[in-house]
């Protein structure tokens, strides 16, 4: 047996000093296993060492250091270790609304999508790696500087307006997903069941499981997981306690929503509250 110690798997969240709403993740794994979720932002991530293996809706790939890795809001992704080394990376969370904000300054009327998964752009990645660090130099204009120049590459070089191809045929599939979306939403602090869901949209619980599976590719009980995730985010900024935030979000107490929050997102809720504060270069 080697007698190579794996590195300590670390994590730091912060928010951004110019971009409040923007979140900075730096972070080192090695056995960790995100589960799959997904975010109301877009996800850009400088591998820095080793490498990550993602699926991203439904394709997996492999992110090497010295490349970035681009995931679209809303689109459902997981993340592990693709080398006995594990990973290190320096992450952004940028909005649809800063994205928006940005491509209009650059002549488009909308935010972008990005149909590459991984890039490796040099330019980028030192960019990239610029307003990452820049955002704890102190010094918020230079910060903000930095990540509209990061920003400003990404849109420009990578950046797709032409639309995505419909992954989906079925429109029944997808009109009773919005049902089943609206009922977990209205009832995620309660005991949500497949029975509620068939009822609401008329079909059997075989036909609520197809559906998810054919259109997210999918159980329920993930979707509700991360729709459950996602509410007590919002409840956390809000500055909700732990505890209650667990229970309005529909966890059995605050252990669980720690334990479910880790595995979506590298980090405790406890961590996410505190992103206020910088952490050290």
């Amino acid at each position: 047996m080697s007698g190579t110690q794996q590195p300590q798997e670390t994590s730091q969240f912060w928010r951004h000093p110019r971009f409040r709403d923007l979140g900075m993740l730096k972070a080192r794994f090695t056995r960790h296993r995100y589960q799959l979720h997904t975010h109301p932002t877009y996800v850009v991530a400088l591998i820095t060492h080793g490498c990550e293996r993602v699926r991203i809706g439904n394709e997996s790939v492999v992110a090497p250091a010295g490349t970035v890795l681009l995931v679209n809001p809303e689109v459902w992704h997981d993340g592990e270790a693709g080398a006995d080394q594990g990973w290190a990376y320096r992450t952004f969370y940028p909005s649809i609304s800063l994205m928006e904000t940005i491509s209009g300054e650059l002549g488009q009327d909308r935010a972008p999508l990005f149909s590459q998964a991984i890039v490796n752009d040099a330019d980028l990645v030192q960019a990239v790696a610029a307003a990452h660090q820049g955002s704890i130099s102190g010094d918020a204009t230079s910060a903000e500087t930095s990540m509209l120049i990061a920003l400003r590459k990404l849109v420009l070089r990578h950046g797709d307006w032409g639309g995505r191809r419909e992954a989906v045929e079925s429109f029944g599939s997808k009109s009773r997903l919005r049902v089943y979306e609206q009922v977990i939403e209205d009832h995620l602090s309660t005991d949500l069941d497949l029975q509620r869901l068939a009822e609401a949209a008329g079909v059997t619980r075989f036909q609520v499981i197809r559906d998810f599976r054919k259109v997210l590719g999918l159980t329920p009980a993930s979707f509700i997981r991360d729709r459950r995730l996602r509410r007590a985010d919002l409840l956390i900024r809000q500055g909700a306690d732990l505890a209650d935030a667990a229970f309005a979000a529909g966890f059995s107490d605050q252990s669980h929503l720690s334990r479910t929050f880790r595995a979506a997102h590298g980090m405790t809720p406890g961590m996410f509250r505190r992103a206020g504060t910088l952490p050290s270069s």
